[in-house]
């Protein structure tokens, strides 16, 4: 059996010294009880993520993993390229936010290799009285903030350098369907809060 609920109760046995917890559960299980009672269970109890379908995201990490392993890189560096050429930037306030990188090969392996912040290099080199140069760059946001037309725009980019490359990909009615169900997820996620 498995199913959702909230736990309601717990109350103690003094003489075993063991607890007994009562949940309330999202559906009908009477058909369940008689089967298990009595018997010895595993039970699991964590908070509850709603699970997601096949959705954009999936696909676009389906993807990503192939482009990364047919064009030798890691899944990080893929992903911030192509948050880089098909991404939004993130603004505050209507400001973008920079931040400066030391201007070097090291500084560019980091930032492209990162897996928690997303950035893009702007023209823009500061050089210290010390001679040391930084460059500027603009903060990116993660795929997981966007909406449905930004997430459509991401995919679609790499869809293309996937198609460039032979990677397999789906049909534009597959893309379109997958976009609606995306779409439909957002929107959830927006309601539920």
């Amino acid at each position: 059996m498995e199913c959702k609920g909230t736990l309601k109760d717990v109350t103690k046995d003094w003489m075993t010294g063991r607890f007994r917890l009562t949940f309330e559960v999202d559906k009908d299980v009477s058909a369940e009880i008689e089967r298990l009672s009595g018997k010895l269970l595993a039970l699991t109890a964590k908070v509850y993520r709603r699970k997601r379908s096949l959705d954009a995201n999936a696909y676009y990490w389906s993807l990503l993993t192939k482009l990364s392993e047919v064009i030798g890189v890691s899944k990080n560096r893929a992903h911030n390229v192509m948050l880089r050429r098909y991404g939004k930037l993130e603004v505050i306030d209507g400001s973008m936010i920079y931040v400066v990188v030391p201007d070097n090969d090291e500084g560019e392996r980091m930032a492209l290799e990162a897996e928690t912040y997303h950035i893009k290099p702007t023209s823009e080199v500061k050089e210290t009285q010390s001679g040391r140069r930084f460059r500027t760059y603009v903060m990116l946001r993660g795929s997981s903030t966007y909406d449905t037309a930004e997430m459509s725009a991401l995919i679609n980019g790499l869809v293309e350098e996937c198609k460039d490359l032979g990677i397999e990909t789906m049909t534009p009615q597959e893309l379109e369907r997958m976009m609606a169900l995306y779409e439909q997820n957002r929107r959830k996620r927006v309601q539920d809060g």
